[in-house]
């Protein structure tokens, strides 16, 4: 039996990995790696494997770093299917087409671009000099339907025309809406059949709704294996859903290959308790300046525990009670996907809202924002309010327009509530403007380059780690030391290289035998 690591090994993106018997091939995750542009499309077009040999797809839960490369998979002659938990199925079945919508979104502007430059070259060669402003607008005009509607049909016909390079997407919304077709979701704590002599098992790993520690259970040579996958391990004592399971049925318990995360593997949180205070704190100060708070905000998880801290500051009247618009279509339909699951709540959510007959992410000041035009107008709202938008790495979506419109103020402040990876704008924003703050905001402030324009970040910049949905150093030593797991042996997943590794040296030093492997690496679980 043997498991070889594809993704987010040594990264924290891209989440994959296959386990491999005498008769079955369990695939891990199938994540999407996140980060630029060119290094992401050739990272998550190809799969290292071929989808007809995979028996079953096991979910840890419904990230797209997890998720996102199930339609690949699912429309390349994969025969198994996908199992999860029942919340983390629903979940798939927003985000999973809404990322394939991005992907048509931006290729058709990459498309879009490319034409037109095109043609105004053409209509440069043709004049000897450079086009003018009324041919550009004749070629825009040419190639959109309306003002925020690009013509498809005629892009495509251009390009074929004047044989250009087309940029394709991943996978379309239909290839999306046909992989939901592949998934079967089940309740924790159930042990489900997923090849010849192996069955796995979900427990609460209380990162996200749905989310779960994976035990799979195998018989190889007469001979019994337990691997355990953590998935992406959540905080203690966070709102909303159940703490991370420390309490495992005994046949499950001895373990002899544990894959673990390690996002935060060498970097402490904020107290959980310490969230309230600092989000107060922040939102005071911005409303004394008369400015807008901003918060990148990932449309699953972290934007309903914001409605839900809000909702517990406003109701007892701890902040200005300033207008909160949520604007993300995916963020409400998510929002409703979280009501349509009490039964994962914790027993605090139970007492605070449910049995008060309070839905939690909902409430007077909360506006939900849908059409493209009410966003646009959003932008341009100058009094005090809060934004909640996707990306929360401020790699896509509407908060990049938010950006564009109050970067440059100094009475606005942006808030990250997330883990900020490498080379994504958020990280930049976030490590740019810590710098400003330190230099006492003296001189011009960094420049931000946000689709393709330059702004000044004047704006404050702030986090709260307390949010975050990892377990940090001390929380992942508490899921090991507090459970009743007996582990062989780890295997070091899902954290930049330096997280990754000073989480191993910690574990070591603890007494365990950890490994930290490299992409594409295989392991024999003895």
């Amino acid at each position: 039996m043997n498991v070889t690591f594809y993704g987010a090994v040594r990264e924290v993106t891209g989440s994959m990995h296959l386990l491999t018997t005498d008769y079955d091939r369990i695939l891990m995750d199938c994540g999407m790696f996140q980060g630029r542009r060119k290094e992401a499309a050739e990272k998550n077009r190809v799969l290292p494997f071929d989808p007809r040999v995979i028996t079953n797809v096991v979910l840890s839960h419904a990230h797209i770093d997890h998720s996102g490369r199930i339609p690949l998979l699912t429309s390349s002659d994969f025969a198994g299917r996908v199992i999860c938990t029942r919340p983390t199925a629903a979940a798939c079945d927003f985000l999973l087409p809404d990322s394939a919508h991005i992907q048509e979104s931006d290729a058709n502007y990459l498309n879009y671009k490319s034409v037109r430059s095109v043609l105004s070259q053409m209509k440069s060669s043709d004049r000897g000099k450079k086009s003018t402003k009324r041919e550009n607008r004749a070629i825009k005009k040419l190639l959109k339907k309306t003002r925020h509607d690009l013509d498809v049909e005629t892009i495509d016909h251009l390009i074929r025309k004047y044989r250009l390079e087309s940029v394709r997407p991943l996978y379309t919304v239909a290839d999306a809406e046909q992989a939901l077709t592949y998934f079967d979701n089940y309740p924790y704590r159930h042990p489900i059949s997923i090849g010849q002599e192996m069955t796995c098992t979900f427990y609460d790993a209380g990162h996200i709704l749905g989310s779960a520690i994976t035990v799979i259970r195998a018989q190889e040579n007469d001979r019994h294996y337990n691997i355990c996958y953590s998935g992406d391990i959540g905080r203690f004592d966070k709102p909303i859903i159940k703490d991370p399971t420390l309490d495992f049925v005994e046949e499950d318990c001895n373990i002899d290959l544990l894959i673990m995360e390690s996002t935060y593997g060498d970097r402490l949180h904020e107290p959980v308790q310490d969230l309230k205070p600092r989000l107060k704190e922040v939102l005071e100060d911005t409303y004394n300046r008369k400015g807008t708070v901003l918060i990148p905000s990932f449309a699953f998880g972290r934007t309903q525990e914001l409605l839900y801290v809000l909702h517990e500051l406003y109701d007892n009247n701890e902040v200005p009670r300033f207008p909160i618009y949520v604007d993300s279509p995916l963020a409400t339909k998510l929002t409703k996907v979280f009501g349509e699951h009490p039964e994962v709540y914790d027993e605090e959510t139970h007492d605070t809202f449910l049995e008060q007959g309070k839905n939690p992410f909902l409430f007077d000041q909360i506006h939900f924002i849908g059409s493209v035009e009410d966003s646009i107008a959003l932008n341009k709202e100058e009094k005090p309010h809060i934004v909640v938008a996707a990306s929360g790495m401020c790699e896509g979506g509407r908060i990049l327009h938010h950006l564009r419109y109050k970067i440059h103020n100094s009475r606005n402040t942006i808030l990250f509530v997330g883990y900020q990876a490498q080379h994504t704008l958020g990280r930049r924003l976030l490590e740019q403007g810590r710098e400003y703050e330190k230099s006492g905001r003296k001189g011009a402030p960094p420049l931000m380059k946000i689709l393709n324009k330059e702004y000044p970040l004047n704006a404050q910049v702030s986090d709260i780690g307390g949010f975050s949905a990892h377990a940090d150093k001390n929380e992942m030593l508490r899921f090991l030391k507090e459970s009743n797991l007996r582990i062989k042996k780890i295997a070091i997943v899902h954290g930049e290289e330096d997280q990754a590794l000073a989480l191993a040296e910690t574990l070591k030093s603890e007494g365990y035998s950890v490994i930290v492997p490299r992409k594409g690496e295989m392991v024999r679980v003895q």
